[in-house]
């Protein structure tokens, strides 16, 4: 049994049935599921429950960007579902983060408050254009403290800034890094991979695998394979 599964299976389904069939393969104490914005505005608050009455921890994320008042609301919302770990995003400023973790707190559940600093699809000229003038390092390292000084659990990061911010920022934080792909399965359109072994010895703290368990004709067995490589 694994006591702290760190493997995150990304559930990028249009239709819950879907998800439903495919998590029905899984056993709950070998991974965790993450729900993003497609798969929760078609299913709604209820598959949350569904997922979480399964024995799943549920990473919710729906990256929240607004307004202190608002975020702090939806924050608690989704705290009150039961899940295991959400995320605003960085760029919305400390008072904004604040406002979520106090949110988190109303609540009275006790899940990890994450931050995305830089999405790993912007690149140089994509920051530069919304206004940046530092390179893409020196940003995601700049919102990761922010994200610590607010009082937040961690950030989502790619493998490589991983060293960085461990360093950076301590054995404490939670790095969750996307783009994980184990070393006998495609790149899809993945160009800068990282192995699971690889992303946890850089520093990360839990993985989002997606396609290579989703479109696996064994996802159970490709799971457990994850599991013993990165043991």
């Amino acid at each position: 049994m694994i006591h702290n599964p760190k493997i995150v299976i990304a559930l990028d389904y249009a239709n819950p049935q879907d998800a439903i069939n495919f998590v029905e393969k899984l056993d709950p104490k070998l991974c965790r599921l993450k729900v993003g914005k497609e798969l929760f505005t078609a299913a709604g608050p209820q598959l949350i429950e569904k997922l979480i009455s399964k024995d799943f921890s549920v990473f919710l994320d729906l990256k929240f960007h607004d307004i202190p008042t608002t975020v702090s609301k939806a924050c608690e919302a989704a705290s009150r579902l039961g899940v295991w770990m959400l995320n605003v995003h960085a760029s919305g400023g400390a008072a904004m983060m604040e406002a979520a973790r106090e949110g988190v707190e109303r609540s009275g559940q006790n899940p990890l408050l994450i931050a995305v600093t830089v999405l790993t699809s912007m690149n140089q000229k994509m920051l530069n254009e919304v206004g940046v003038a530092g390179s893409v390092a020196d940003q995601v390292l700049s919102l990761a403290q922010l994200t610590k000084k607010s009082g937040l659990n961690g950030v989502v990061c790619s493998a490589q800034e991983a060293s960085v911010l461990r360093y950076a920022l301590g054995k404490e934080f939670c790095l969750v890094t996307p783009g994980i792909r184990p070393l006998d399965a495609s790149l899809d359109d993945q160009s800068r991979v990282v192995t699971p072994k690889k992303a946890l010895e850089l520093g990360a703290s839990y993985l989002v695998i997606g396609r290579p368990i989703t479109q696996s004709a064994t996802p159970l067995e490709t799971l457990i394979k994850i599991n013993q490589e990165i043991m």
